[in-house]
């Protein structure tokens, strides 16, 4: 068995700008600077030959280039149910294009379709009892967060493993986008 999610990586230019609001919320347990990613997909346990599948029908995909902005930051849940924070992506037609694409060509190597609505952000930290007057601060310190344009020429498959000190990432495969 094999954990997989399908992301869109950054450059290391805009992995230290994000990197760079990762501070000042106790409690919060924030993203190693390498593994920020726009998930596309997270998939989850699939055995072996699943995974070639899903490699298989991602490798269908056919997309120009595009860019996004990352923009805001936020946080999901409410009170005591506070689970991350997050910097938020600008509307963009490309990425719920390629998103659509992605979710189509996992669904066609046999999983299930995703039943939440897909929301682009990029997690900064997973919270567990942040204060909530803090988290507020933070969000409206952060409010004209701005990056872009971020170039997105590719997509990634990969795996994700659970450890002690965090999940570890590693690409899979990469599917360029054209031009």
């Amino acid at each position: 068995m094999i954990r997989l999610f399908v992301a869109i990586d950054f450059p290391e230019t805009v992995r230290e700008r994000l990197a760079a609001l990762c501070a000042g919320v106790p409690g919060a347990r924030w993203v190693d600077p390498a593994n920020l990613h726009l998930t596309l997909r997270f998939i989850g346990e699939v055995a072996n030959p699943v995974a070639g599948d899903i490699d298989a029908a991602l490798s269908g995909i056919r997309m120009p280039r595009f860019g996004l902005w990352l923009r805001d930051v936020g946080i999901f849940g409410r009170g005591r149910g506070v689970r991350a924070l997050w910097a938020g992506v600008a509307e963009s037609a490309d990425l719920m294009r390629l998103q659509a694409k992605v979710e189509n060509a996992v669904c066609a190597a046999g999983i299930a379709r995703e039943t939440r609505k897909f929301t682009p952000h990029v997690t900064l930290a997973r919270l567990r009892g942040a204060s909530a007057p803090r988290l507020q601060r933070f969000v409206a310190e952060h409010a004209d967060f701005m990056a872009g344009p971020v170039p997105v020429e590719r997509f990634i498959l990969y795996s994700s493993f659970l450890s002690s000190s965090g999940a570890i990432h590693t690409p899979e495969a990469a599917y360029d986008l054209g031009e």
